[in-house]
């Protein structure tokens, strides 16, 4: 078994390097270990260049069939956890960028409280790697906006949360612009990728070919500073403006309606055996999101 982890890490990666860091081990034991797999199996599954590594033809095949080996022992043990119905061992959660500042520290404190024998490691990665890791079993759960559309994939929304406009505290006083408006305005939005991002262009009914003063961050704090500086306007969700615009020298203000919003929720495998845990803690989120939000 851990060699077959060692060669899923292997082929996920495509590199020894990162294989190796990404277990935890040495790369010359990473090396060694993969080496005395195909030994075992008399064949070769690395083809070893010099700065990379090519699967055969057979280690192709045999990544596939591992990997699904490890995720069918991985729900071994969630059937096992499941079965004790407490909360405890390792929770890997996923969350978004544009979730994950405001809520996830909260969230965690919440669950350490509740629960203090249940390991959180969570993971912050825009919603096409979080589904991906939740597709290969490397993760057990995710907030995302949602829909995902995923039909292998269980959806539970949470909440829902309009998005506001940031712009100039010379402009607090001025019209707050509709859609058309803003698609003639520097409208600063995050870097390809983000689910957030795609929401603020289906609002301004903006698509390809997109302005060519459109400026683009990596993080909502970013897109605020920009603001602050003079360069354009941004939207923000409503979680965000306590953590965001009120520690910036700009004006917040409600757009028109019917005001653009999205709806958070969880997911999880439909196949994953704590869909019941996952249930609760989902509940656990809301209430604090809830909380949170009211502040």
């Amino acid at each position: 078994m851990k060699q077959l982890r060692y060669f899923d890490a292997l082929a996920r990666h495509g590199h020894f390097g990162r294989a190796a860091e990404s277990c935890a081990i040495s790369q010359p034991a990473l090396s060694v270990q993969i080496k005395e797999l195909e030994d075992v199996l008399g064949a070769t599954l690395v083809e070893r260049g010099p700065r990379q590594i090519r699967l055969t033809g057979l280690g192709e095949e045999f990544a596939a069939r591992a990997h699904a080996i490890l995720r069918s022992v991985d729900e071994l043990g969630d059937l096992a956890r499941a079965s004790a119905g407490q909360m405890a061992g390792q929770l890997r959660i996923g969350f978004i960028p544009t979730v994950a500042p405001y809520l996830l520290p909260r969230f965690a404190a919440e669950l350490a409280r509740r629960y203090p024998d249940l390991s959180l490691r969570p993971r912050e990665a825009i919603t096409e790697k979080l589904l991906q890791e939740l597709r290969e079993g490397r993760l057990d759960t995710a907030i995302v906006a949602l829909p995902v559309s995923e039909p292998s994939l269980e959806e539970m929304p949470l909440f829902d949360e309009e998005f506001v406009l940031v712009r100039g505290l010379d402009e607090a006083g001025d019209p707050v612009p509709d859609p058309s408006a803003l698609r003639e305005m520097r409208l600063l939005l995050l870097e390809e990728g983000h689910c957030f991002r795609d929401q603020a262009l289906s609002f301004c009914n903006m698509s390809s070919p997109l302005p060519r003063d459109l400026m683009e961050g990596s993080s909502l704090s970013t897109l605020v500073r920009m603001v602050e500086a003079g360069i354009g306007v941004t939207l923000i969700p409503e979680m965000a403006v306590p953590f965001e615009a009120r520690t910036a020298a700009v004006s917040v203000a409600q757009l028109p309606k019917p005001r653009p919003a999205r709806s958070i929720g969880m997911i999880w495998r439909k196949t994953n055996p704590l869909a019941d845990q996952f249930r609760v803690l989902a509940e656990i989120f809301r209430e604090t999101a809830k909380r949170q939000l009211s502040e």
